[in-house]
């Protein structure tokens, strides 16, 4: 992997943001990376060989940022979030309840006997797509408010299950690596905690500032980097260990400055070129192939639709509902760890990622129907004010 090959990448990575312009389709830049992955990979010219070990790390590292960055963006200090954990956490495990009956359904109907899969990537929910469609749109009121809690309990309960379902054979190895980077995590908590109370972290920004040092962004790269050496030598995957510390910082709160450090790293370079190599990793044609695995992929994410619109059961009107069925990190970390481990038949992959988008769609329609609905009935409430 040479710097001709980086700036292939680099071009690449130009598409996302292309493609998501248009404000109003509110398209998730990751799609046009991936569609230029599958472009420039398997599926397409092959100019970019996803087989390289230098590609497939550099793409590791960017997979373990990515889970980092979506992390710090859950809002866990939030009032609105900790007051509404409860009924949030009771319909997270209602959908969860649901998608494993759909996915054993969904297993048997395939004859693929991977059941405790489908069923985590339906109950899942994106923070990282449906947090700030909630912010780009403007929804408010609360059923939005309570959607909240909902969707960072399944996401985070998703990516710690995820390694265990995968490979259910393993599961016991899974979860005693599950076990020691989340115990990890709560230490590094109790730790940072403790050091931006006394003021030390406040100080060391300063000087990070004053001196050009960019100390945080350091420190917490290492952490990232250490906290992914267990997740890998506890069998399990880098997303959890990127996600758990994520989670931490956005506890104790990101500094800004740190924010847009990552931002920069992260996005700019790393997040692209993880979604390029998944993309280029993946071999579409294998579902030409395999027709019957493009009516998966299809039946995954209405199979995800029909499991969170069921909420109306408990008073969650639809569209929140299908808002919340948005899912990419997990199919993703599915996909990627499926391919890394030859888990799965193949076509499956794609297929996984092909419900995913399928969400995204509803998702992304259901998001612009309350929006417009919103609009309508305050623009019908103003005559009454005045």
């Amino acid at each position: 992997m040479g710097f001709g090959t980086l700036a292939i990448i680099a071009a690449a990575g130009l598409i996302g943001p292309l493609l998501a312009l248009r404000s109003g389709w509110n398209l998730p830049i990751v799609l046009g990376e991936l569609l230029a992955g599958i472009v420039l990979g398997k599926t397409g010219f092959g100019v970019l060989d996803s087989d390289d070990p230098t590609f497939m790390f550099m793409a590791d590292i960017g997979f373990a940022l990515v889970m980092f960055v979506a992390a710090t963006h859950v809002p866990v200090r939030d009032p609105v979030l900790r007051k509404g954990i409860g009924r949030g956490a009771l319909r997270a495990a209602a959908v969860g309840v649901i998608a494993t009956g759909l996915g054993i359904g969904l297993a048997s109907l395939f004859g693929t006997g991977n059941a405790p899969l489908y069923a985590v990537l339906m109950a899942s929910s994106s923070a990282a797509l449906i947090l700030p469609m909630v912010d780009s749109l403007g929804l408010g009121g609360p059923a939005v408010l309570q959607l909240l809690p909902q969707v960072a309990i399944a996401d985070a309960a998703c990516i710690i299950a995820l390694p265990l379902m995968i490979d259910p054979a393993h599961a016991g190895r899974a979860a005693i690596g599950v076990c020691a980077v989340s115990a990890c995590a709560v230490a590094l908590f109790f730790i940072l905690r403790k050091l931006e109370r006394s003021g030390l972290r406040l100080r060391l920004h300063r000087l990070s500032e004053r001196r050009k040092f960019a100390l945080e962004l350091r420190i917490s790269l290492l952490i990232v980097f250490g906290l992914a050496a267990i997740a890998v030598a506890g069998h399990v995957s880098i997303m959890l260990a990127g996600f758990a510390f994520g989670l931490v910082i956005a506890a104790i709160g990101e500094p800004r400055r740190l924010a847009k450090q990552l931002f920069a790293l992260t996005e700019g370079f790393l997040a692209p070129l993880f979604f390029i190599w998944l993309g280029a990793s993946l071999d579409v044609r294998d579902l030409a192939d395999h027709p019957s695995l493009i009516v998966l992929g299809v039946l995954l994410g209405v199979g995800a639709l029909v499991a969170h619109v069921a909420m109306r059961a408990t008073g969650q009107p639809v569209a929140i509902g299908a808002i919340a069925c948005a899912q990419l990190g997990v199919p993703i970390a599915a996909a990627t760890l499926a391919t890394q481990l030859n888990l799965l038949a193949p076509g499956e992959a794609p297929a996984l990622i092909l419900g995913a988008l399928v969400t995204v769609v509803i998702s992304t329609v259901a998001g612009g129907l309350v929006a417009r609905s919103s609009s309508g009935r305050a623009e019908s409430a103003a005559p009454t004010a005045q």
